[in-house]
């Protein structure tokens, strides 16, 4: 990392490198330490010591934990996490934060949620039951299909990470300490939500799917996982003020995009 800091002349760096995912921290917790915490460190020095004018940085909408207040919104208390995937993120805000605070380094955290789409994780849920529902096997539903999640296209992502590039946050003169704002600071460093601000129940988002596959799912109704929660829910007034963007792609739309790049790149 000090090796590609010192060759290229970056003016800012956005990491959206992570060990990923809440339920395989259920299986493999220490490749969450060695790349979200010393992975992140590492980032952290590089942008230190070679004068980067703004980091932007992934966290997720997993660190909002136990919250049930919805819309989540940056300015609510994240001290319960409920998977060790969550609680490295919001490590990751606090180390951010730390940096910013001690080197005048601005920072900017993006809490992504629940993003799908073309070129997405294989482990993620849109490609495990396009996989399955197109090989004519059963796919798990968890919670019996109650759960609900603000699904966010990757292209509306995107467009945030970009148009957040270019708000390099300043210190908030009306922070106060005696009641300090978790999404603001005395210190160069803000944070945002990137969500679609519409949570989609899954057995709707499984309805689409299956109407843009033309073909039904086999389903195995389950209850929750331990380290899921029940619903996501973005608040993104403070990206809307500050950049003027707001995720809005429909299910419907991001499906059937999915699909068309799916069958196209797998044949």
């Amino acid at each position: 990392m000090s090796h590609l800091f010192s060759k290229e002349p970056f003016d800012q760096v956005v990491n959206l490198a992570a060990q990923a995912g809440v339920r395989y921290s259920l299986v493999n917790p220490h490749t969450y330490i060695s790349s979200n915490i010393e992975g992140f460190l590492n980032v952290l020095e590089g942008c230190r010591q070679n004068g980067i004018k703004h980091l932007i940085f992934a966290s997720s909408s997993s660190v909002y934990g136990a919250n049930t207040t919805m819309p989540f919104s940056v300015s609510q208390n994240v001290d319960h996490p409920v998977s060790l995937y969550g609680a490295t993120k919001k490590a990751n805000e606090l180390m951010a934060h730390t940096y910013s605070s001690l080197y005048d380094l601005p920072c900017t955290g993006l809490r992504f949620f629940t993003v799908y789409g073309p070129w997405g994780r294989p482990d993620m849920a849109l490609f495990i039951f396009t996989k399955a529902i197109l090989e004519d096997k059963p796919i798990d539903v968890f919670n019996y299909g109650g759960m609900k999640r603000d699904f966010t296209y990757i292209g509306d992502v995107i467009e945030g990470v970009v148009r957040v590039m270019d708000k390099i946050p300043e210190p908030n003169p009306r922070w106060n300490s005696d009641n300090p704002d978790p999404g603001a600071s005395y210190a160069p460093y803000k944070l945002y939500n990137i969500g679609n601000n519409n949570p989609v129940e899954l057995t709707r988002f499984i309805e689409v799917l299956e109407d843009c596959l033309g073909k039904k799912a086999k389903k195995n109704m389950l209850p929750m996982q331990i380290g899921d929660v029940p619903a996501t829910y973005a608040d993104v007034d403070d990206l809307m003020r500050d950049v003027g963007f707001k995720p809005s792609t429909p299910i419907e739309e991001g499906i059937r995009k999915f699909v068309e790049w799916y069958q196209d790149y797998y044949g």
